[in-house]
């Protein structure tokens, strides 16, 4: 288990996902079960492993067992980890999104949703999302998606009725 834990080390670097490192280490956890041990339990021991670097000196800059719950490990880790100011970060750019030159349809679209997952707090109903990457998309793009359904004005109902500019 602790192996396979440390496959998946957390460094604390600036180009580390914080909370695919979570997401990683709770599903790795969550494949184990222990009869009367709560799972929490189990991943509030086992974290530190996941770490290495300054972010194991982090954790274990708390005192001996400040951190009494995995919700506070979670929240604290975060907080360092991902403060307000990437999760602004991470806003701005989803908002100023805009599709390259050389950049189909489909790959401006992953490229696009790679950019909610890494801020997923950033807080954009599915609706204000579908209108920041359909303003993104370059002329050419949004005639075909208007082809697509059958032209323009069907396009513009679905996409834009419910949401003001």
């Amino acid at each position: 288990m602790i192996q396979l834990i440390q496959n998946n080390l957390f460094y604390g670097l600036p180009n580390e996902g914080p909370y695919a490192h979570l997401a990683t280490y709770i599903e790795i956890c969550n494949t184990i079960r222990l009869a009367g041990v709560p799972e929490d339990a189990i991943r509030l021991s086992l974290f530190s492993f996941s770490l290495s670097g300054e972010a194991k000196t982090w954790l274990h800059s708390f005192k001996g067992n400040s951190l009494k719950t995995w919700d506070e490990v979670v929240e604290k880790f975060l907080k360092k980890y991902f403060p307000k100011s990437k999760t602004a970060e991470g806003k701005a750019a989803i908002s100023s999104f805009h599709q390259f030159l050389d950049e189909s349809l489909s790959e401006a679209l992953e490229r696009f949703h790679g950019l909610l997952r890494k801020t997923p707090t950033h807080g954009f109903t599915e609706s204000i999302q579908l209108n920041i990457f359909i303003d993104g998309l370059r002329p050419q793009s949004k005639q075909l998606l208007d082809a697509s359904i059958g032209g323009k004005n069907q396009v513009e109902d679905p996409y834009r009725s419910h949401v003001s500019h």
